[in-house]
């Protein structure tokens, strides 16, 4: 499979009247049931007075601390996502994509006591977005990812390298997104390659389910 990390974003673009309806219609069982709870329970661990989301998305999450009275700030690099984003109640929410971020091209503020990306890193060379991000903490803050486990879907190919998701069983128009597979080790190496110490390693899970629902990951 030949893709980019622009081929990610172009997905997105497409996706993201279906990916809105999905979320606020709360169709997905794993986020309902599982992770969106285990990624707010790690961010509100940390006590953070100010949070960066990357790749907010529609901007659940972002709303969510703020009914916490945390100052939570998004980013995000489909233009329809911003707006859906903003337009429910996100004001601070800035449109640019990884690439952007990485060479610190656009300002999207600092001083943040952690930076979370929940889903959100499906490219290739996720090292320089690491990296550049490292340098929008405060001394001591903290970074938190939670992505697919890589135990889940491995199949028969445990290695790193291009998947599809078609979204099978979902309702809506949906078209196919590419996004980059990781093992586990390839997610601890880019940490520490970024500059990143872990910290937490969980594996959020159902009660009722005998395979993790995702990988979540903390680290400064």
């Amino acid at each position: 499979m030949t893709t980019s990390d622009d081929d990610v974003l172009s997905s997105w673009q497409l996706n993201a009247s279906a990916w809105i309806d999905a979320v606020r219609g709360g169709v997905i069982q794993s986020r309902l049931q599982v992770t969106d709870q285990a990624v707010l329970l790690a961010i509100l661990g940390r006590q953070p007075e100010r949070v960066l989301d990357i790749g907010c998305g529609e901007g659940w999450l972002l709303r969510a601390l703020a009914d916490r009275a945390i100052e939570a700030v998004g980013v995000e690099g489909d233009a329809g996502l911003v707006e859906a984003s903003r337009a429910a109640g996100s004001a601070q929410v800035y449109h640019a994509s990884y690439g952007q971020i990485a060479a610190a091209e656009v300002d999207i503020g600092a001083e943040y006591d952690l930076i979370c990306a929940n889903f959100a890193l499906l490219q290739q060379d996720v090292i320089p977005l690491l990296t550049a991000t490292k340098e929008l903490l405060v001394p001591g803050g903290a970074l938190v990812i939670q992505t697919t486990h890589p135990w889940c879907v491995a199949s028969d190919n445990y290695q790193d390298g291009w998947r599809v998701e078609t979204f099978a069983g979902f309702a809506g128009n949906w078209q196919p997104m590419p996004w980059y597979y990781r093992t586990l080790a390839s997610w601890l190496n880019a940490l520490h390659m970024a500059g990143f110490r872990l910290l937490s390693l969980q594996e959020p899970q159902h009660p009722q389910s005998a395979v993790p629902q995702s990988l979540l990951m903390i680290a400064d």
